[in-house]
């Protein structure tokens, strides 16, 4: 299924980590903070196992993981202008 995976992590050493984990995960950077990919259910809970232990001693985060249909991303609206990530949505 296609993830978007977004988070808010204040600490800056931890964030980078967070950010080389969804790489690792074949996720693409969509914006600052958000990335994005196919991951299936089991790669889902494997992530979230690895970032728990990750932040398991930090205060003060939030992760959310969406799942998007087909459908639901081909209705995706993006705007930018001037601004570009390593992939879009599409």
């Amino acid at each position: 299924m296609n993830r978007l995976l977004i988070y808010d992590i204040s600490e800056d050493r931890l964030r980078a980590k967070v950010a080389d984990t969804c790489k690792d995960y074949g996720l693409k950077r969509v914006q600052y903070s958000a990335f994005f990919g196919f991951l299936t259910q089991n790669y889902v809970e494997e992530l979230q196992k690895k970032i728990r232990r990750l932040l398991s001693d930090s205060a003060g985060w939030s992760i959310i993981i969406f799942t998007m249909s087909e459908d639901n991303l081909s209705k995706t609206i993006e705007m930018h202008k001037d601004y570009r990530y390593e992939e879009s949505l599409r």
